[in-house]
């Protein structure tokens, strides 16, 4: 009679199993590195305490799933309710790699270390095969390319954000969610959690307030930064796309900004320091003009302006940035000098379309005159 599973080592099991190329009838490899598993964060379990319906040695050929919830039984209750519920792989060991090998998560040999937490997810949310066979949109490939990715990858800074840090772990839930830390109107305190400085502007600021109060269409940090392809904000590429990242909203404001020096400036491509929309609004804490705090206030101009021009004086920040030259009550002077040289202009040009056309006539008129009183001579 086979005794008891519970009396044999763990040498046992791997009397079979430490062949590296064994192989299931499906063609899956059950090979197990003994010392990779002995190392592992479960190297202190017997190979029954996750494979419970072994009961004798040799073992049944068909095994039932393994149930981390078993021991994970909070894990297990969140990923119910995330987007990963309904994978058909297992998904403890799609994240934390080969479930004889998992480490804490503090160990760099982990899944789910921070500095590999990008490729764990990005083993389906990559341009590898997983990704396209789940029907997945790419997100490593500008992550790895943003100031966060940058962070982590070069420089090694394991406070930098990953996946993790933004989306969660095992209760990852659609940005649909209003309880989703990617749900617009979590987004600020999601990205907060890390630059509290500035989610205290963001709050402080008209955007903020506009999401506080329910208005959606307000602009949170992933409208102006993107959720992914997160570039330095000092790099020429954001001061370029910056203007019409905001004009995208003010379109008023962006009409009237292409018409002045600073963005003609801009426009040549070369110029990247000329003054864009938050050069002079704030980047985060923006304040309409009515706010003694705000850098476009009345009495903080001069030196809101003064930072780029040295000398600026109360004449010099008359300069209205958002002249509309077509909005008679705003800039009526503006308004009647645009008008008057608009009438000249089609008045010199009837002008001369009319004199011109006179002068073809009258050139014709003189030319079959000519031409009769030679034919008279001849006669």
């Amino acid at each position: 009679m086979l005794a008891p599973f519970a009396t044999h080592a763990q040498t046992d099991c791997l009397s079979c199993h430490g062949d590296a190329t064994i192989k299931d009838d499906s063609g899956h490899n059950i090979g197990v590195d003994g010392q990779k598993f002995s190392a592992s964060i479960h190297g202190s379990l017997k190979c029954n305490d996750c494979h419970a319906d072994i009961k004798d040695y040799p073992h049944p050929e068909h095994l039932a799933p393994v149930e981390c919830s078993k021991c994970h039984s909070d894990e297990q209750d969140k990923l119910k309710g995330s987007v990963h519920a309904d994978g058909k792989e297992h998904p403890c060991t799609s994240c934390h790699g080969d479930a004889h090998s998992i480490f804490p998560k503090a160990d760099p040999r982990s899944a789910v270390y921070p500095l590999n937490v990008p490729a764990t997810c990005g083993k389906c949310h990559g341009d590898s095969g997983e990704g396209r066979k789940h029907g997945l949109s790419s997100v490593l490939p500008n992550y790895m390319d943003s100031i966060h990715g940058f962070a982590l990858s070069k420089e090694g800074l394991l406070v930098a954000a990953n996946c993790q840090s933004c989306h969660g772990s095992h209760g990852i839930l659609s940005h649909t969610n209003p309880a989703s830390p990617t749900f617009k109107a979590n987004i600020p305190k999601t990205c907060g959690s890390c630059h509290a400085k500035i989610d205290m502007d963001y709050e402080d600021g008209a955007h903020g307030k506009a999401i506080a109060a329910g208005k959606m269409k307000a602009p949170v940090c992933t409208d102006c930064h993107t959720a992914h392809a997160i570039l330095q904000p000092t790099e020429s590429a954001f001061r370029m796309q910056s203007t019409p990242i905001c004009g995208s909203c003010h379109k008023d404001k962006l009409s009237t900004y292409r018409d002045t020096f600073h963005s003609q400036l801009g426009s040549l491509g070369g110029y990247v320091e000329t003054a864009r929309c938050w050069d002079c609004h704030g980047a985060h804490k923006i304040l309409p003009a009515s706010d003694p705090s705000s850098p476009i206030a009345p009495a903080n101009l001069v030196v809101t302006c003064g930072r780029c021009h040295a000398g600026a004086n109360a004449s010099f920040v008359r300069y209205q940035p958002h002249a509309n030259a077509h909005d008679r009550k705003l800039n009526p002077a503006l308004y009647f000098v645009r008008l008057f040289m608009n009438l000249l202009l089609a008045s010199t040009l009837t002008f001369f379309v009319i004199h011109t056309i006179l002068w073809l006539v009258r050139a014709r008129y003189d030319q079959i005159k000519k031409k009769s009183a030679e034919g008279d001579h001849h006669a």
